[in-house]
């Protein structure tokens, strides 16, 4: 598969209070977008935090493009990623995850 790719990822966070649940959102936020303009290939990366408090959302959503494939599969390795991994620990409960190629415009 060649041309650019979008990742997207929803966690489900741990957090007994409303207030542990904000604190854990806020810090995925933080750190994935800290991301920005330090790894080659991610072309765009955006945090959306959950709103509707309704019991089957996830926490929050990341949104990332990448040029293509093999930068999304360097990715999953780089450096700065992997920090922010482990910086989360074990704040993430549930993933769910969907890459798929984005479709050129125009012409």
């Amino acid at each position: 598969m060649s041309g650019p790719i979008r990742h997207i990822v929803m966690w489900r966070l741990r957090g007994e209070t409303p207030e542990e649940r904000s604190a854990a959102r806020l810090k995925v936020k933080t750190l994935f977008e800290g991301l920005k303009g330090r790894i080659d290939g991610l072309t765009h990366i955006e945090v959306g935090m959950d709103v509707s408090a309704v019991d089957y959302a996830c926490d929050v959503v990341l949104l990332s493009e990448f040029t293509d494939q093999a930068a999304l599969s360097a990715y999953a390795d780089h450096p700065e990623h992997l920090r922010v991994r482990e910086a989360l620990g074990d704040l993430r409960i549930g993933r769910f995850q969907v890459d798929y190629p984005i479709k050129e415009t125009g012409a």
